[in-house]
């Protein structure tokens, strides 16, 4: 480490505690960085962060077995509330969608978990410097979205299976049994997916999708 910079403090965000537990080991080794604290779910983040006041959190975005992408919700109350935070996503997951919402969310990068070690300093070091951090793979996916027409909504699967269930007049709580997650996610979803298609009611959300080919 030069002398004189700081260190970085990190928080781990994932669901499975044996991933944490390397991430700490590969990360600790960098004489710049110290992992913090750890954290399984969203609330546990929430707790953590607000005790540790870290740098930067490594989020996974899937957090619980309700819900594919539980991260993203919690990636927009951590940038909400603490501005200067930086969130590098650090997933299973390669959706060119969820790489948009990610970003829009207000994290700063997005790396698929098989990234080398040193492609992950790079990327926590990027985002430590308030840099974009993307692997090659995340980085194409940006490309993709950008050459897409701006006025067509972007879904991700998760939101493409609510839409389609919620088109067939299922209610919130027949469309969590039906998907395997809750109530609760799924209105997280339809938020989205009303926002994403500027539409302001169950009955407008299908009509516009349907208008736009989407259903």
């Amino acid at each position: 480490m030069i002398t004189g910079e700081r260190t970085l403090k990190i928080v781990l965000v994932d669901d499975h505690a044996i991933v944490r537990q390397g991430l700490r080991s590969i990360l600790e080794r960098e004489e710049d960085i110290t992992v913090i604290g750890e954290a399984a779910t969203a609330a546990e983040a929430r707790a953590v962060v607000e005790r540790t006041r870290p740098d930067i959190v490594l989020l996974d975005l899937k957090l619980s077995t309700g819900s594919d992408t539980e991260g993203l919700e919690i990636c927009s109350e951590l940038t909400a509330r603490y501005p200067d935070l930086g969130v590098l996503v650090l997933t299973t997951f390669l959706d060119d969608a969820l790489v948009v919402e990610a970003i829009h969310r207000g994290a700063r990068g997005y790396v698929i978990k098989d990234v080398d070690t040193t492609g992950l300093v790079s990327s926590i070091r990027a985002v430590a410097r308030n840099e974009s951090a993307f692997d090659s793979r995340s980085a194409s996916a940006m490309v993709r979205s950008i050459r897409t027409a701006p006025e067509e909504p972007v879904l991700t699967s998760r939101e493409q299976g609510v839409l389609e269930l919620l088109a067939r007049g299922l209610s919130n709580r027949d469309i969590g049994s039906r998907l395997f997650i809750s109530e609760t996610t799924v209105k997280f979803h339809v938020r989205n997916i009303m926002r994403k298609i500027d539409a302001s009611s169950r009955a407008e959300v299908v009509y516009e999708a349907s208008k736009r080919g989407l259903i």
